[in-house]
């Protein structure tokens, strides 16, 4: 009978922490090690934002982190003071409006900055590595005669320039494959960019939808894809 009232509470705990969940950027995980974080202190990371988003817990003390990573509250303060100090967390304070308090709260953007910079660091490595691997599918065309078509490599350089940043492998394989098996023209790709742009949706998955568009329309060139698309502006397209 015991027994059997401890799996019943065991189940009830089970599905109470299905209650509840840790929205945690992919990248950041991605990310920790790279720049040169210990497994715990991204643990630490983790409990922080889990008492934040689940607790409701805000700036939770030492000793309470000690208690969730099995350590001694010294050695979680030695955690933290690192983390501020490598400028990965931060303690931000604000007095409430209605009580007159001051209030602390930890501020891991720091984190979140750097993690990025590494993966873009990382992607421009991957390009870079892509590109003595295949130097001929990444090459600015020359001025070319007859039917042959341009190599994308100049694309690339337009893309990362409205991008701000080094294309993934991912996008590159996109790109190439806009030219070399849908067939659209240079000028029209780049015209879809400059829309992306216009509209303030520039990422791949919204570019890729204005070709596939223009396709079905039967849009070759610039001249065309302006008329498209300054038809649907109007209110005129159905």
């Amino acid at each position: 009978m015991k027994n059997e009232m401890w799996k019943s509470y065991a189940r009830g705990m089970a599905a109470a922490m299905n209650g509840g969940s840790v929205s945690v950027p992919a990248g950041l995980l991605r990310a920790y090690r790279g720049i040169g974080m210990s497994d715990t202190e991204m643990l630490l990371l983790l409990q922080l934002m889990l008492f934040r988003q689940v607790e409701g817990v805000d700036f939770p003390t030492p000793e309470q982190l000690a208690e969730r990573l099995g350590i001694l509250p010294k050695a979680a303060h030695g955690l933290l003071g690192r983390l501020m100090k490598d400028g990965l967390l931060a303690i931000d304070e604000e007095v409430d409006p209605v009580s007159g308090i001051g209030l602390e709260r930890y501020n891991w953007t720091g984190f979140m900055i750097r993690s990025a910079e590494w993966q873009a660091d990382e992607a421009k490595r991957a390009i870079e590595h892509e590109r003595e691997l295949q130097p001929d599918r990444f090459a600015v065309p020359a001025q070319q005669t007859g039917g042959e078509r341009p190599r994308p490599g100049d694309l690339f350089t337009a893309f990362e320039q409205e991008f701000g940043r080094p294309l993934s492998p991912m996008e590159c394989e996109t790109i190439s494959a806009w030219v070399d098996q849908d067939r659209y023209p240079d000028e029209l790709i780049r015209f879809a960019l400059k829309e992306a742009v216009f509209a303030g949706k520039l990422h791949f998955r919204y570019i890729d939808r204005i070709l596939i568009e223009w396709s079905r329309n039967r849009v070759t060139n610039t001249d065309e894809a302006k008329a498209h698309t300054q038809k649907f502006r109007n209110g005129r397209g159905s």
